[in-house]
């Protein structure tokens, strides 16, 4: 079957321009959601086994039912259907799923159709890539910058020094993230001093200074307020920004924080085990090591999306630099600054999180004054599409952030 363009209630699926619309907008779903809805699309009527699903969906791979579920879920939420009412897609108990709306298709030319740009639709709608921009901090060093999206402003500081703004454009498992914050703010990402596109000669790694580059980017880009989000490392720039300019930062989001490094909680525990496969990870070629890294903080997977951030990571951040960072996490220690930060706090972290464990976010949200948590259901460290937690993990991220 060639390329097809899919109408069915107020929505519209673009099966060359690998794009949804409902009523008229964008609506930015992961590609596992995607890839269903297609399948759902080109067999109307008929039930479509959840063997079916995994083989064409998953490509045979092993796939959890609550991965499944959650996957269904937030296909129903992208064309404006629920589990309770099925009016687009039907639940087959024990059996699969069946879409039920009356379904148009039209055959599209060729494969390479071209996509219909709407000047109205956020950045992220577009096929290409987001355009870089270049700050300089106090000391003259190139800061590369990227936004996308329109509404509140939202800045993105991704784990430390592991980023690469314009690979992570064309990494799935990032990608996934920057279509569902931007599909609802205007987000800025950028890549902090020694890795990605910036500036790759790093003298020292100290946290203030980052700190002092963030606020260097926000000023390039004319932005005076802002909510801030933040990923693991990333969460030590984020903290000393919020406490030293409370006045622009309307909001903190933190994912995988947490208030002591490695070093500090484990004074007489056991050799930082991961440091040796970072060090490996980038002397050879071979990506196992890089793989077995991450694994350790995403080990629920899945594997293609930890390899793909794995090959990011390796690319975006210099052997030189690897084990400067690392150090710098291991021994950070974050306790005094908390008292310091006035605005909403919404810290994210997974219940079974085997390398900075819960207990280290629950300290987060007792020291920072208006503080919540939300405790989500995966031992990864960062949820990953795919992984039954992500749709909450969005949602929280999208409602938190875009309020």
């Amino acid at each position: 079957m060639g390329p097809m363009e899919y109408r069915f209630g107020d929505c519209v699926l673009d099966d060359a321009g690998h794009a949804l619309t409902r009523d008229g907008r964008p609506v930015q779903v992961e590609p596992m959601v995607f890839d269903l809805l297609r399948l759902l699309l080109r067999h109307p009527g008929e039930l479509v086994s959840r063997d079916r699903m995994i083989d064409e969906v998953w490509k045979g791979r092993i796939v959890s039912d609550s991965a499944i579920t959650a996957c269904v879920a937030s296909a129903r939420r992208a064309v404006g259907d629920d589990g309770k009412a099925q009016t687009v897609i039907r639940t087959v108990a024990r059996r699969g799923l069946q879409m039920v709306a009356e379904v148009e298709t039209d055959a599209l030319s060729g494969a390479a159709a071209p996509v219909t740009v709407d000047a109205s639709a956020p950045p992220e709608a577009h096929l290409a890539p987001p355009r870089l921009r270049f700050a300089k901090n106090a000391a003259g060093r190139a800061l590369a910058y990227a936004i996308t999206g329109e509404g509140p402003h939202v800045l993105h500081i991704g784990p430390a020094m592991a980023t690469d703004v314009e690979a992570e454009w064309h990494c799935p498992p990032q990608r996934a993230l920057i279509d569902a914050l931007s599909s609802r703010t205007a987000l800025l990402r950028y890549d902090q001093l020694g890795s990605g596109r910036s500036d790759r000669s790093v003298a020292s790694f100290d946290f203030e200074d980052h700190a002092d580059d963030l606020r260097a980017v926000a000023d390039a880009a004319g932005w005076d307020r802002f909510a801030l989000f933040s990923e693991s490392g990333g969460v030590h720039t984020a903290l000393r920004f919020a406490a030293r300019h409370p006045d622009r930062v309307s909001r903190l989001a933190i994912i995988g924080g947490y208030v002591n490094g490695r070093s500090r909680r484990l004074k007489d525990g056991p050799r930082d085990a991961i440091r040796a496969m970072v060090e490996e990870g980038w002397r050879t070629d071979a990506g196992g090591f890089l793989t077995a890294f991450l694994l350790a903080y995403m080990p629920e997977g899945p594997l293609d999306a930890v390899r793909d951030v794995a090959k990011l990571m390796k690319s975006a951040l210099p052997p030189e630099n690897v084990l400067g960072i690392r150090d710098a996490i291991n021994e950070v220690s974050n306790a005094d600054i908390l008292p310091a930060i006035q605005c909403p706090t919404l810290i994210l972290h997974a219940r079974d999180d085997g390398v900075h464990p819960l207990s280290e976010a629950q300290a987060l949200t007792a020291g920072i004054a208006r503080a919540e948590l939300l405790v989500l259901e995966t031992a990864n460290h960062i949820p990953l599409p795919s992984n039954a937690a992500y749709p909450v993990f969005v949602a929280a991220l999208q409602n938190f952030l875009a309020s």
